[in-house]
C-alpha cells in the first residue's frame, strides 16, 4: 500500500495537507495556504524536493524532541514533521516521507 497526500480545508477557508505513510500515520504536515492551487503545488514540491539531497533537516525542539523540516530549493519550509523521542526516529521519518512522497495518491477532501 501506498502513502497518501490529504488534502483539506481547514476551519478558516485556508488549504492544507498531511502525507500519510502507508499505515495511515502523519508524517508531514503543511503549511496553510490561501488558495487550493497553491496548496497543490506544495504537494508537487514535496513529491519533488523529498528525493533531492539536503532537502530535509533534523531540528531539536526546546523539550529535547526532535523533528524535521523538508526545504525547496529556494530555502522555503514546504513541510514539518511531528515531534520525535530521539534524532534517531525524526530521521526515520524523513526516510519515510523519501518512500512514499513520490508515488502518494492525492485523496482531495478540499470542497
Amino acid at each position: 500500500m501506498s502513502g497518501k497526500f490529504h488534502l483539506k480545508r481547514s476551519s478558516n477557508g485556508q488549504f492544507h495537507f498531511n502525507l500519510l505513510a502507508s499505515n495511515g500515520q502523519i508524517i508531514l504536515t503543511s503549511e496553510l495556504y490561501k488558495a487550493k492551487d497553491s496548496a497543490l503545488n506544495g504537494i508537487k514540491s514535496v513529491r519533488n524536493n523529498s528525493q533531492r539531497e539536503g532537502a530535509f533537516e533534523i531540528k531539536a525542539g526546546s523539550n529535547e524532541k526532535h523533528y524535521f523540516v523538508l526545504k525547496a530549493t529556494n530555502g522555503q519550509v514546504v513541510g514539518q514533521s511531528q515531534m520525535y523521542t530521539s534524532r534517531g526516529s525524526a530521521e526515520h521519518g524523513s526516510e519515510s516521507v523519501k518512500r512514499h512522497a513520490v508515488e502518494a495518491v492525492l485523496l482531495d477532501e478540499a470542497v
